[in-house]
């Protein structure tokens, strides 16, 4: 373990004191913390751009603002980029893949004939980094996705070209898996629907639903990969209906024994994910998370602190559901530094996790009690409590820079690589 600062390792014991008089044990929970994983999205540093070979702009209601200095262009650019992030970022964690994200050598290889060789570098990386690797077909930003409809299309001939593409994606999540020893999640997002009212809301929900169970039909093993699904409440060019709405996804992932994705974005902009963890968890043994901030709509800001981003830890952690809930960021802004963007989330997502882990168990034992009265007192409390030491002496004791120190490595950074892609 790195040195501590002699006055970062006294303000901690001083913290330990005060939260060990609560009934916290925080050297367990520093312990649990640094064995949750955190999936960073590789789409944060490129726009969502990809490195597919036969053009297309972006599309299915996705949008990336701003033109900040930077951005990688190459799959080399992306990792370094990351390699960079991960080492401001105390534990070790994942990344999540998109189809799209491969690397071809120069061939137009189109989305059903991709395979596990075309991501052997990310595959090598990742081993190479200590990290596990997540997956998702890429359903947008192509021909035939133009109008609005993959999975659930009426054409046939264009459900069956996406069918493959996801099959083929389960593949190469399973060969990411066995390769890293590390179980990989995919998950399937589609951006189906209609900008105005459709008149008919069922034909595309069947046929989405047997394009699913073809996707499926090839059992892999759960060791290697795991299925989930991705519902949503509404996307730009999807306002009045989308085909693959929480209510479907709820059905079809608890008839099919698949993973629910919950998406901090993809509900009405006052209703938060943080309840419905609980609720889902009552009927399937793990979910995946992706978390967002959105603004107004699912507008994909990058996470801060907030009280949704602490309500989405307290479920996962007050409950010991760490080891059901696959966490993954899914945001991406390119108006600012794109490096400073994965760092700030991730760090505000393990922040969190451990605001949580050292509640203490006295609010708990009121409510059980019926004292409701000390339950809110302490609630209060909690909120300031020296979890800011903790926080600093966890960074330091993982080798990473304390507070905002990491701001100026990303700054030198940018100097010194970031503006050279000009």
């Amino acid at each position: 373990m790195p040195k501590v600062n002699r006055n970062n390792h006294l303000s901690y014991e001083l913290a330990k004191e005060r939260y060990a008089a609560l009934g916290v044990d925080v050297a367990h929970a520093l312990k649990t913390l640094s064995q949750i994983p955190i999936s960073l999205h590789c789409w944060q540093g490129d726009d969502v751009g990809g490195f597919e070979n036969f053009g297309g702009t972006l599309t299915g209601g996705i949008m990336a603002t701003g033109n900040y200095p930077g951005k990688a262009r190459t799959p080399d650019e992306l990792r370094a980029d990351l390699e960079k992030a991960y080492s401001l970022i105390p534990g070790r964690h994942r990344l999540n893949l998109h189809a799209f994200y491969g690397e071809f050598g120069g061939k137009k290889v189109d989305r059903d004939a991709i395979e596990p060789k075309h991501f052997a570098n990310w595959i090598s990386w990742a081993r190479k980094n200590g990290l596990g690797l997540d997956f998702n077909p890429t359903c947008f930003s192509h021909p035939k996705s133009a109008d609005g409809f993959t999975l659930s299309h009426a054409d046939k001939s264009v459900r069956k070209f996406w069918i493959e593409h996801c099959i083929r994606s389960r593949e190469i999540g399973a060969a990411m898996g066995k390769a890293l020893g590390k179980t990989c999640v995919t998950n399937v997002w589609i951006p189906d629907g209609m900008k105005d009212t459709p008149a008919d809301r069922v034909a595309p929900r069947e046929r989405l639903a047997e394009s699913l169970d073809a996707v499926f039909k090839k059992a892999i093993s759960p060791k290697l990969n795991l299925d989930a699904v991705e519902p949503k409440l509404f996307g730009i060019g999807s306002e009045s209906y989308v085909v693959g709405s929480h209510e479907f996804y709820l059905g079809y992932a608890v008839s099919r024994k698949k993973l629910l994705t919950l998406d901090a974005g993809h509900y009405h902009p006052t209703e938060g994910i943080a309840d419905k963890i609980s609720s889902v968890l009552q009927f399937m043994p793990e979910i995946l998370l992706h978390v967002s901030r959105g603004v107004r709509w699912d507008s994909d800001h990058v996470v801060i602190l907030n009280d949704d981003l602490l309500a989405i830890a307290r479920e996962i952690a007050v409950n010991g559901f760490e080891k059901r809930v696959h966490i993954g960021l899914d945001y991406f802004d390119a108006s600012i530094n794109r490096v400073a963007a994965w760092t700030i989330g991730t760090r505000n997502m393990i922040r969190a996790l451990l605001i949580a882990l050292l509640e203490t168990p006295l609010i708990r034992s009121a409510e059980a009690s019926g004292d409701y009265t000390t339950r809110l007192v302490l609630q209060e409390e909690a909120r300031t409590l020296p979890f800011g030491a903790v926080w600093d002496y966890y960074c330091e004791s993982q080798g990473v820079p304390v507070a905002e120190a990491w701001l100026g490595e990303v700054k030198q950074y940018e100097r010194d690589v970031l503006l050279n892609r000009r």
